[in-house]
């Protein structure tokens, strides 16, 4: 997938643009409160329907605007192009593929997209949920069946907590076996994505760490020696004292080891965040060599994160990746040397209006 036009109007202080992308990297630069995240916020919505700066999406509506648009021209692997676009306002939200109107499902499989940012970082020492999302994102892309079973479980373990909660004991075992059979199959694609991603993420962290054995152990949700619905039923009495379940596929989580220690405990800041970026990276390149849509790279704030050094080794890296990358940072120096890059182009961005130096 490549966006090979895109066009924003009303997101935060970008009132209107239109630019034509390299298929390659694309730097942009700006000073801050420029709009350069602005311009990437604007591509995420594009492909996850939501915003990475806010959880209310109509805060990213510029001021004194009723609603955003973002759309674009994209080029699949297949040489075939396809047009996607995206109107939210205060109340709803229209999506667009080809003309037709579609769900937001259909969005985020048209553009896949990857965001790294300041807050990335946080994968290795934040709760279990941003890892969860981590692990579903990648086998949401891979696998269409997976989003049916993972919204199945989740209805019934609303059911379920919202029958604990009141103590409604007997129809809770129907809704054991509803949670027992989507959470084994959620379970199953977790861990296979694991045991799939595992590989390039080793070959992907030598390029950033030296010399180091990186792992990633998966855990279910619940004790895997039985069933998840043995574990409902022995867990019921906890499950009705706390009002809610336990066990199961929304418990789940990993832990990132390097050189068979903990990585949040045993690296440095500074390693920990090229661990997480080769994380990134593997998830990445993973779905590159899989999906028919290859993935469109966010970077906000490059500068901020990373030294000269490991700049150098992330744009060589992306330079190999063969898929279309969004770059911010305040200045053109920051980016460091462009010598590995065989294509790029550059954007400019002031007060919210997007030049081509």
């Amino acid at each position: 997938m490549t966006l090979i036009a895109l066009d924003v109007f009303s997101v935060r202080n970008i009132r209107e643009a239109s630019l034509t992308p390299s298929p390659a990297i694309n730097l942009i630069t700006g000073a801050n409160a420029s709009g350069k995240s602005s311009l990437l916020e604007a591509i995420f919505i594009l492909g996850r329907a939501r915003s990475f700066r806010t959880t209310h999406i109509k805060q990213a509506i510029a001021f004194d605007q009723t609603h955003l648009v973002v759309s674009a021209q994209n080029r699949q692997q297949g040489q075939s192009l396809s047009r996607i676009g995206i109107q939210i306002d205060a109340k709803q939200c229209e999506i667009r593929i080809d003309g037709e109107n579609r769900q937001k499902s259909d969005l985020a499989y048209a553009l896949p997209v990857q965001l790294i940012d300041p807050k990335s970082y946080r994968l290795l020492d934040a709760g279990p949920q941003v890892r969860r999302e981590f692990l579903d994102w990648g086998i949401f892309n891979q696998h269409k069946q997976f989003l049916g079973h993972w919204r199945k479980y989740a209805k019934a373990l609303q059911q379920r907590n919202s029958l604990l909660k009141s103590r409604q004991l007997r129809q809770i075992p129907a809704w054991d076996r509803e949670l027992a059979e989507h959470g084994k199959v959620i379970n199953q694609f977790r861990q296979a994505y694991v045991d799939e991603l595992l590989p390039v993420f080793n070959e992907t962290a030598r390029q950033f760490l030296t010399d180091v054995q990186a792992d990633v152990r998966f855990h279910p949700g619940w004790p895997d020696e039985n069933e998840l619905e043995h574990y409902l039923k022995q867990d019921l009495d906890r499950d009705l004292r706390y009002g809610f379940t336990h066990s199961g596929p929304h418990r789940a989580d990993f832990i990132c080891y390097c050189d068979k220690r903990p990585a949040k405990d045993f690296l440095s800041r500074g390693q920990q965040k090229l661990y997480v970026l080769a994380l990134l990276m593997a998830q990445v390149t993973l779905l590159n060599r899989i999906s028919p849509n290859a993935c469109c790279i966010l970077i906000d704030d490059l500068a901020a994160e990373l030294d000269t050094e490991n700049k150098a080794k992330l744009l060589k890296y992306l330079a190999e990746l063969n898929c279309q990358v969004f770059i911010t940072s305040t200045d053109f120096s920051d980016f460091g040397d462009l010598a590995p890059l065989k294509t790029y182009k550059r954007f400019h961005v002031e007060h919210g209006r997007i030049q081509t130096p």
